[in-house]
């Protein structure tokens, strides 16, 4: 199996993003993130990854949002990759850093416009009176910029997961499935096979 081959797991992250890019009808870079509030009480959603390299995993949103106000207090989180058609999944632990603002600026540029405009107009996480509502900060939002770049918004950021852990998990037959769990080890890896 190509996981007992490698003892970089960055690496073998990419290869199975790869595949799954070519095989996934949608957003392969999707990930569940789960973070804890400072009541201890863990929540998760859905985020998209959108750069991995030997540093490790980077996502963008609303630092205002329950995820940014949640890795403000506590800056650690967990994620969830599942490719149902390779009948994979990776899960990363690790600590979570911002990134400088000018990544998060460069993100946010090759964004689709109404995506851009949303960043602005949304209290992500916040009550909302209603759609109504949304649409007219939408607008309001769109007719300030008209005729112009939309600039990034100062509470739109970057977070870094640099992992700690990375399990690499494929489905086997009879549930007799391969686990692999890389666990940073100074600038390597140690890497062990664990039950399914």
């Amino acid at each position: 199996m190509e996981i007992l081959r490698s003892q970089d797991p960055i690496s073998l992250f990419q290869n199975w993003l790869a595949e799954a890019t070519a095989s996934e009808t949608n957003d392969p870079e999707a990930t569940a993130l789960a973070t804890v509030g400072a009541d201890g009480m863990p929540s998760v959603r859905m985020v998209l990854c959108k750069y991995v390299d030997a540093r490790g995993f980077r996502f963008f949103t609303n630092a205002g949002s329950r995820k940014g106000q949640e890795l403000a207090a506590h800056a650690k989180a967990a994620m969830c990759f599942h490719w149902k058609s390779l009948l994979r999944q990776v899960r990363v632990e690790g600590a979570v850093e911002k990134l400088p603002q000018s990544d998060a600026e460069a993100y946010f540029r090759t964004r689709h416009p109404l995506s851009q405009l949303g960043a602005w107009a949304s209290r992500q996480s916040a009550p909302l009176q209603s759609r109504a509502t949304l649409e007219a900060q939408v607008e309001e939002i769109r007719q300030k910029f008209a005729g112009q770049d939309i600039p990034c918004p100062p509470h739109w950021s970057g977070y870094l997961l640099s992992p700690q852990k990375i399990e690499f998990w494929q489905q086997g037959e009879g549930r007799l499935h391969d686990r692999f769990l890389f666990t940073r080890a100074g600038d390597g890896w140690d890497v062990e096979r664990m039950n399914p």
